[in-house]
């Protein structure tokens, strides 16, 4: 029957309906391409799961079109098929059941949950990072019990835990060592950790309940059921799709106002193996896809959806987009990240892919701002529910935006993440306001990094040959509008609550409550900082420009800052104004370097801290300064039903005395030093295992002078041989005698060599 609606009618949907049928509502569809083909305004689904044969592609012909659940009813869109299968004992509670011929599946969920591949060690909750790993996860006598690991997966940390990396098994060795192909899942390659890894798919891996195995070659699905599983009554699904939805348009014809509303997306592959497309100098590499992608597309909404379980990016917008919103969602339990803003790399001038790289001031292009319209800009982000993302790639965020311009991110409560919470990966294009949100546990299986974390690696940072009095100015190439953060709540228990990374520049930051890990800015330029509390912590500056034009006023720290490599005279323009509620030696710090002499110290005075209300009360010393009180009870999600399952932070109880830790300098060869920890390691670009000594002074004439070693190198090795401390520095030199020793150091993030002859 060819179906003839005009475009203002409303076509229903059911899987108990037929294609065949007019769509009306006692007469429903049964398909979603047959909704989409009959061109009416509205499409109603009627409760029920829809398989999708293949991802779903909206044009331009699709514009103005609103598809949404019916009211009152659940409606889940599945890129995955259900299985009806005969299932038999094998061994050892382990069932098995024949798959139909050709099938692949990467993810087997039963009653709705997603189970877990046989894998190594087994999963433990709350054991981090991955729920368990051994050192020996594909260790020769661990694959020796492994008759055919072919198609199995690695998934490691990286070395500093920026991120991870996933390998897929090719085989065994004559020497019966695993061979395997992956690593390209981080930009910042420095090889997988020692010890922090696991391995997946494995059939002699299956011991565990809730473990699975599929064999390709044979078709053979092995599962070992929870107790609470009935298998001849459990709904058992796979996942096929990688995309559920594609909006597909272009900037010349572009999809416009489709809306998507009210739907559960369910059931995406996981893409891990192909996140390999590299970020500018960032520490990401990407997949450029998710459930549901947007392509072209202007005045496009997600509202009010589930995205339930996907095994890689829920939402993605790709390029050339205009004023896409994604409003009310409930995203949770992704395999990478939940929503994602890229831009195309060519939009950007003079564009450096890797962290190394660097170029000259005179060869750069000047011109501000993008080169083309190919990024999202204008875009919302806005009273949704973001939590536990980050399931299986740990590079990955709640929102990222990168080569993106104007993106709000409103009232959204974000947490239980693998890494940030909210991400900008570099300058480019700027003009991002993020307010109302509340962000708290986080970085839970990575390091160095921070509730909010962001970059500026753009056109400025380490720009060879740029006069110094430049820098202001070229720093704003890039980032031509200015980031806002302001009335959010934060809380980072494994790093920053707002880290403010490598050039980060053009901010303002006004009306944050920091509850644990207060905010570091390092080396950027222009960031205005203002009427923020920081709980039990205080400010981190790192790095920073002599010509910075930083500003930190009217802002009420826990204790004294907490620098790391600040080898300028002054901080910034202005670092004044703000009350500590500790002790005078805290404020008067860093008097020496044009810090603090109109501060104040004293009780802030919070209206009720034990509850999180950080209202300061009439009579506080911060409101002589100029601070001014901000709501209390407006972080986070707005509507009711997030609100009802959404959590808040912990409050943590306030805590008295100076936050900051000392570390005993020491004389070696004349040079003064001393060991790093804490906050330093950031600053370094290093992690806590490998330590390090910090050089803070270096005479003209010592050794270590005439050796090329300069203030601000970190030295980590003697004659191949690490040295974490000073007192190892000490002895490996002691040993090597008279002898010239071959010292390895870090400067500028980079490791060097050097002969120092004693």
């Amino acid at each position: 029957m060819i179906l003839a609606l005009i475009l203002g009618a409303t076509i229903h949907v059911s899987p108990a309906g037929d294609d065949a049928n007019p769509g009306t509502a006692d007469r429903p569809l049964r398909t979603f391409v047959a909704a989409q083909r009959a061109k009416a305004a509205e499409v109603l689904f009627h409760a029920g799961t829809y398989y999708l044969p293949e991802t779903i592609a909206l044009t331009a012909a699709d514009s103005g079109r609103v598809f949404a659940s019916a009211p009152g009813e659940r409606v889940i869109l599945s890129g995955g098929s259900k299985l009806d299968l005969g299932w038999e004992p094998r061994k050892d509670g382990i069932m098995q059941a024949a798959t139909p011929p050709g099938l692949t599946i990467d993810q087997l969920f039963v009653n709705g949950q997603r189970q877990m591949m046989a894998r190594y060690p087994n999963y433990s909750p709350g054991v981090r990072p991955y729920g368990g790993y051994a050192a020996d996860a594909f260790g020769t006598e661990r694959a020796a019990r492994w008759s055919d690991p072919a198609g199995g997966f690695i998934h490691a940390m990286h070395r500093a835990h920026w991120g991870g990396y996933h390998y897929r098994i090719t085989g065994k060795s004559e020497k019966g060592e695993i061979t395997h192909e992956g690593g390209w899942q981080n930009n910042r390659q420095m090889g997988m950790h020692k010890e922090h890894r696991f391995v997946e798919s494995i059939l002699e891996e299956l011991d565990a309940p809730g473990e699975w195995f599929h064999s390709a070659k044979t078709g053979a699905l092995y599962y070992f059921p929870p107790e609470d599983v009935d298998l001849k009554a459990a709904t058992v699904e796979v996942v096929r799709l990688r995309h559920l939805v594609e909006f597909n348009g272009t900037r010349e014809k572009p999809v416009r106002n489709v809306t998507l509303r009210g739907l559960v997306f369910r059931h995406a592959a996981r893409t891990f193996m192909d996140t390999r497309e590299p970020l500018l100098r960032s520490d990401w590499t990407i997949y450029r896809g998710g459930a549901v992608l947007f392509n072209g597309a202007e005045d496009c909404a997600l509202a009010d959806c589930d995205f339930d379980q996907l095994g890689g990016n829920a939402i993605f917008v790709s390029g050339y987009n205009r004023r896409i919103r994604v409003v009310g969602c409930d995203i949770h339990d992704t395999g990478a990240s939940a929503v994602a803003f890229v831009g195309d790399p060519e939009a950007v001038r003079n564009p450096l892919f890797e962290y190394g790289q660097r170029q000259s001031y005179s060869k750069i292009d000047r011109t501000p701002g993008p080169k083309t319209e190919n990024y999202p800009a204008d875009c919302l982000v806005e009273d949704c529910l973001i939590h536990r993302m980050g399931v299986v790639e740990k590079q990955a965020t709640g929102v990222e935006l990168s080569m993106a311009m104007g993106v709000t991110i409103r009232h959204c409560s974000i947490y239980d993440a693998s890494r940030a919470g909210i991400n900008v990966s570099e300058g480019t294009f700027g003009g991002h306001v993020i307010e109302f949100c509340d962000v708290f546990d986080t970085v839970l299986e990575t390091g160095d990094h921070g509730s909010f974390n962001s970059w500026g690696r753009d056109r400025f940072w380490g720009l060879k040959d740029a006069p110094a009095a430049e820098m202001p100015r070229l720093a704003l190439l890039d980032v031509v509008k200015p980031n806002i953060i302001r009335n959010s709540r934060w809380r980072c228990d494994h790093g920053w609550d707002v880290d403010l990374d490598d050039g980060s520049s053009n901010y303002e930051i006004y009306n944050n409550v920091f509850l644990r890990g207060g905010l570091k800015l390092r080396e950027g330029f222009h960031r205005r900082v203002w009427n923020n509390i920081a709980v039990n912590d205080s400010l981190h500056p790192h790095v920073w420009y002599e010509n910075s034009g930083d500003e930190v006023t009217r802002n009420i720290w826990m204790g004294a800052y907490r620098p790391a490599v600040m080898k300028i005279a002054k901080w910034g323009r202005e670092v004044d104004r703000n009350l500590f509620a500790t002790t005078d030696a805290d404020r008067t710090k860093f008097a020496a370097n044009g810090c603090d002499a109109n501060s104040l110290v004293g009780d802030p005075q919070f209206v009720d801290a034990a509850r999180g209300d950080f209202r300061v009360r009439d009579g506080s010393p911060a409101l002589k300064l100029g601070f001014v009180n901000f709501p209390m009870d407006q972080f986070g999600v707005r509507s009711p039903r997030l609100r009802a399952i959404a959590r808040a932070p912990v409050i943590p109880a306030l805590q008295s005395g100076a936050t900051e830790s000392r570390t005993t300098k020491s004389v070696w060869l004349g040079a003064t030093v001393k060991d790093i920890q804490g906050e330093e390691y950031s600053a370094f670009g290093t992690v806590k295992e490998d330590g390090g000594i910090h050089l803070l002074d270096v005479p003209a004439g010592s050794a270590p002078a005439t050796a090329g070693l300069r203030a601000g190198d970190l030295i980590q090795g003697v004659n191949g041989k690490p040295v974490r401390t000073s007192g190892e520095l000490m002895a490996a030199m002691k040993a090597a005698g008279d002898k010239p020793a071959t010292i390895t150091f870090i400067r500028n993030q980079a490791k060097q060599q050097t002969t120092l002859t004693p």
